[in-house]
């Protein structure tokens, strides 16, 4: 059994995670069905946002997850979220999702994607979580909901627990990309205020404007460090 005081698993590198970071950026779809998610897809990759998470509240979320990997293959980097349970995530995985996202640290998802070649981050906001997800050898941890916190909150966790990768995800504006991407974060996760009403309505050019916004928020950050 794994105690708090245990050392974490050393952090295996991980190309998939290093895409993902790259850009700084994971797009958040998720509504009643997915059918929109594809014309979606095509506007974020079009315009720059690479990395995409279909969460399993939506249904078809797996249908999709399948054909947008089948069409996009190593041009885009589609992962699952909400995934709770190892059955989830070997479903995902079968899928072809290479990320899988979680709300909590569930460390049976954790191995299930190690074991699998994909990167897993569990979901943690207080300090002892984010030790305890750390704990499952993540490559990174979800930080949630972010709108709970703020970017001098990651400051202040960088001394006590530096080194561990942190995506904030839940309630960031585009404004506050910046803030976020400048206290050192590996990365953001936006939903709605990225997708907006495009995930139930379709995507259109205030889409493709807030995708330029985003990646323009997370340059502007990363020169603020």
């Amino acid at each position: 059994m794994t105690r708090a005081d245990d050392p974490a698993p050393a952090r295996p590198e991980c190309p998939i995670t290093t895409e993902i970071t790259s850009r700084g950026l994971i797009a958040i779809l998720r509504a009643p069905t997915a059918e929109h998610f594809p014309v979606i897809a095509d506007t974020l990759l079009a315009a720059g946002i690479h990395a995409i998470e279909i969460t399993l509240t939506t249904h078809g979320a797996l249908r999709c997850i399948r054909e947008l990997t089948t069409a996009y293959g190593q041009e885009a980097v589609i992962g699952a979220g909400t995934v709770m349970t190892a059955d989830q995530a070997q479903t995902c995985i079968d899928a072809g999702a290479r990320f899988l996202v979680s709300p909590v640290s569930a460390p049976e998802v954790a191995r299930t994607a190690r074991a699998a070649g994909v990167a897993a981050y569990p979901g943690a906001l207080t300090p002892t979580e984010i030790n305890a997800a750390d704990h499952t050898g993540a490559p990174a941890v979800k930080l949630f909901p972010a709108s709970s916190v703020s970017p001098r909150y990651v400051s202040d966790l960088r001394g006590p627990l530096p080194g561990i990768p942190l995506i904030p995800t839940g309630g960031i504006s585009l404004t506050e990309v910046p803030a976020w991407t400048a206290a050192g974060v590996a990365a953001v996760g936006l939903g709605t205020p990225l997708v907006g009403a495009a995930a139930t309505e379709g995507a259109d050019g205030r889409l493709a404007a807030r995708c330029r916004q985003a990646l323009a928020a997370v340059s502007e950050g990363r020169a603020a460090r």
